[in-house]
């Protein structure tokens, strides 16, 4: 789906104490973000914290404050410079032509406009010249795009990468904070020995592990979350044929994304390189210590910025060398969403 973007817009600058608004401030990555803006420093010069009706009148802290959370309307835009979308495809078609309308700059979370020519989808550590280009908006990719190509960029920036193959182990994060709280609430009754029904997904939660939850394509296969991950990756990536394959899975663990990828280059690539490679990246932090069995682990992604990356080793199923083997694990409410967003913000202050 296209947007309607006035053209003037791209010329936007922001203030250099901007208004921010963030849009679904009482969800999982919601909270997040307000928490980002503040441990980074974000030079705020005004706070708009909108919602639900239902949740018109609470409050939320923000800096030692609390700010009282709004109603979302067309009209919640006037004087923001800034307004951070993270409550769902739908809202974002209905209110961020407002936002764009009234001034502001919109940093989405959805998938409303990920895929949107007109619209850039930005990892600033992967396609940061990408932003030049926006009318207005900018889209925050799908959790585990964002989180792989920080480790997949350095890679393919060095030697052009020819094909993908991944699995993702994905926490309850992914989808919501229902979700987490049905995790906890069911390994909790699962551990006194009795039933719960689950209401949130589709099958048991606790100490199981099942398909993402995501709708499947009933010709290909494969469900939505799969779908969006290669052709967003192949966005970021800037390879419109990458060949992806992957299988996406929900674990039972309440955040951080982890993933095992196999990534074929045009020549032999030896893990000692791709060490180098990934050890100066941006956003990245190699955890590879073969001797002690340490690699990343969504316990240890959990919080952190980085996203962790190891195991690195020459993939055996390849006999020409040509494919390597690495696991990586990034927090999806941090890399995979408000911490993204944050930084893309950041790269829209004067300079």
């Amino acid at each position: 789906m296209q947007t309607t973007i006035d053209p003037q817009s791209s010329a936007r600058t922001i203030a250099a104490s901007p208004t921010v608004a963030i849009v679904g401030a009482t969800g999982a990555v919601g909270v997040e973000l307000l928490a980002c803006l503040e441990a980074r420093k974000f030079p705020v010069g005004g706070i708009r914290l909108l919602a639900s009706a239902r949740s018109a009148g609470k409050t939320m802290s923000f800096k030692g404050h609390q700010v009282a959370i709004e109603e979302l309307t067309e009209n919640s835009f006037e004087g923001v410079d800034v307004a951070l979308f993270s409550a769902g495809a739908s809202i974002s078609r209905k209110f961020a032509p407002a936002a764009i309308k009234a001034g502001a700059v919109v940093v989405d979370n959805s998938s409303a406009f990920r895929m949107d020519p007109d619209v850039p989808l930005v990892v600033p550590e992967v396609n940061p010249a990408a932003m030049a280009a926006h009318q207005g908006i900018v889209a925050n990719p799908n959790c585990v795009a964002a989180i792989a190509t920080v480790a997949l960029a350095p890679l393919h920036n060095a030697h052009p990468i020819r094909r993908i193959q991944m699995a993702t182990y994905q926490a309850a994060s992914g989808a919501g904070a229902a979700a987490m709280e049905e995790l906890r609430e069911s390994t909790a009754a699962n551990l006194r020995g009795e039933d719960y029904a689950h209401k949130v997904l589709p099958h048991p939660y606790a100490f199981n592990l099942f398909s993402h939850n995501a709708d499947v394509d009933m010709e290909s296969g494969y469900n939505g979350e799969e779908q969006k991950v290669v052709a967003e990756t192949r966005r970021l990536l800037d390879a419109a044929d990458l060949p992806i394959g992957i299988t996406c899975v929900r674990v039972p663990v309440l955040r951080a994304h982890a993933m095992a990828i196999s990534v074929e280059f045009d020549q032999v690539v030896t893990p000692e390189e791709a060490v180098r490679l990934l050890s100066g990246a941006p956003g990245l932090k190699l955890v590879d210590d073969r001797a002690r069995n340490h690699f990343p682990m969504p316990s240890e992604a959990s919080g952190q910025d980085d996203v962790l990356v190891g195991r690195i080793r020459t993939d055996l199923g390849d006999p020409s060398g040509k494919t390597l083997a690495l696991f990586v694990a990034g927090d999806q409410l941090l890399k995979g969403a408000a911490l993204n967003a944050v930084q893309i913000a950041e790269q829209l202050l004067p300079r």
